[in-house]
Formats: C-alpha cells, structure tokens, sequence
C-alpha cells in the first residue's frame, strides 16, 4: 500500500479569498494578461457540448471480498441522506476519464503523462509536482485545448446525471472540486446544471499568441490537500453543518478531516485504487447505490 501524502496547507491568497472571484465565465478559454498592456481573451466553445457519450460502462473488478466497507453503516447512510452539501471529484468519478491524461494523448504525449496521473492519484508523489510534472511533457497551446475539446466531448459517468438531479431535488448543494482543469470542467458542469461559482479546480494560462505559459498556483486544487482547503472554504463561508465528499484518489481522501468533509465515499466504478479505498467510509461501484439509499 502506497503512503498518502500529508502536506501542510497553505491558506488562500488574497485573491481567491472569496471562492467566487476564482471563477471564470462559462464555456470560455482563458487567456493568461500579457504583462505589456496585452488584455484577457476569451473564446467560446462549439456546441457540441450539448450531446454527452458514456460509451463504457464501468463494472465490479473481479476480487474485492476483502474491503468491508462495500456496505454502508447505519451511520454512514445517517451521514449521506443528512448532509448538506455533497462535492465530487471530477476526473474518474464525474467522467469516465483522466482529462488531462486525455489532452495529453490527443496532443501525443499520452503514455508518459498518465504514469504521472497515477503517482499522483496514488498519493505517492506531492500533487503539485505531479501536476507540473504532466504539463511539461506536452505543454498544450490554446488553439490544442480548444480543438481537443470540439472533437472528444465529455464522456460521464453512468448514473451521474441521475445522482445530481437527486440530491438537488434533497435540497443538497452540489460542488466539484477537482485537481483537472477549469477548461474542461466548465462543459460539463454547464451539461450537469452545476453553477460556475460552485466549481474549484485548476486553470491553464495562455500567451496573447496562445501559447502555453502555464498554471494558476493561486487555485488550492494545484497542490497537495488543496481539496481539503476548497471543502474547509466551502463550509464556513456557507455554514454547512455536513459535507461529504466523493473521488477516486488520495487527494479526495485528503478532504476528510476536521472542519472539511465529514465522510469521504470511494467511487471505484472507473478506477480502483486500493489504498484510497480501504480508508473510506463507503466503497462503492455504481452510482446507482447512492441515488438509491436516499429513499
């Protein structure tokens, strides 16, 4: 079992105090400002975005008799129908894929930044590193990011759409909070009815030619337990009284804790990462188990 990594959290900057001015508007592509007087950019995004594939279909691995948290206590299920807000994890857990491993394929680097994903999931290398790491090998320009996503709609998860629309009709506030990129959340967020100013995640910077210049380290999501600061902001600045936070990784895991989320499921319908999974409240594989267990 590979070692979480625990790292001390820095607070918010200035800037991003207050979690809406982090945000930018929707289905737009932000350019970085030219420090010359240039101005910010935007371009907006095709409209395909309004047609969703989830062309596979996530299923149990073969062998898990080992976890025990596969059914939900008593309390566990207490927790999940009384929480106040509910915040997923994007890459895996909302979508059936790594984005940026998938940007990084379509730009041919594809390999070598998905061994990066995975130290990074697994918790075995600091996030920011890892996060660094992967857009170095391909440095993707603005005019890449925008044809990527014209041409590979988001793929969602089977139930996902089910699952929101539920929570919501419990009147239960939705977030994502995700280490993936803002560019390509934005879409699916607009698809699933989540409003911008409940997103966290990280954002790429472009030159005024639209070159690749690269990441806010401002956003909290850009380091190691940036997920817990983005939970901890989220809960006082609204004064929920409980949380609960949904992934695939370490750095999900990373938001259980005092003052962030009170109980962390582990959704494995994409990907099963066993360390992340044995430290969860509730395994589960299908979405259809939470959307159900709110009756």
């Amino acid at each position: 079992m590979e070692r979480l990594v625990h790292s001390r959290i820095n607070p918010f900057p200035a800037t991003c105090r207050q979690y809406r001015s982090c945000i930018i508007p929707a289905l737009s592509l932000q350019l970085k400002k030219n420090s010359v007087g240039g101005r910010n950019l935007f371009m907006k995004l095709p409209q395909s975005f309004n047609s969703v594939t989830a062309s596979v279909q996530p299923l149990d691995p073969p062998k898990v008799d080992h976890f025990d948290n596969r059914l939900a206590s008593k309390e566990v299920l207490e927790l999940w129908r009384s929480a106040d807000a509910v915040c997923f994890d994007v890459d895996s857990t909302v979508c059936l894929d790594e984005g940026i491993d998938e940007l990084a394929e379509f730009c041919g680097a594809g390999n070598a930044v998905a061994e990066w994903t995975a130290k990074a999931m697994s918790g075995s290398v600091p996030f920011e590193e890892a996060l660094a790491a992967r857009l170095s090998l391909f440095k993707p320009s603005l005019s890449q990011v925008h044809d990527y996503l014209e041409k590979r709609p988001p793929k969602l998860s089977p139930g996902i759409d089910e699952l929101i629309q539920k929570l919501k009709a419990k009147d239960k506030t939705v977030y994502f909070i995700s280490g993936g990129f803002r560019q390509m959340i934005n879409p699916i967020a607009s698809i699933l009815g989540i409003p911008l100013e409940n997103i966290f995640a990280n954002q790429m910077l472009f030159g005024n030619s639209g070159e690749f210049s690269g990441f806010d380290a401002n956003e909290p999501t850009s380091r190691s337990g940036g997920k817990a600061t983005a939970v901890e902001q989220i809960r006082k600045a609204q004064g929920y009284k409980s949380m609960v936070m949904i992934g695939d990784g370490a750095t999900d895991l990373e938001a259980r804790k005092p003052g962030g989320a009170d109980m962390f499921i582990c959704y494995a319908g994409v990907q099963l990462r066993e360390a992340v999974a044995v430290e969860a409240d509730w395994l589960v594989f299908h979405f259809t188990d939470l959307i159900n267990s709110l009756d």
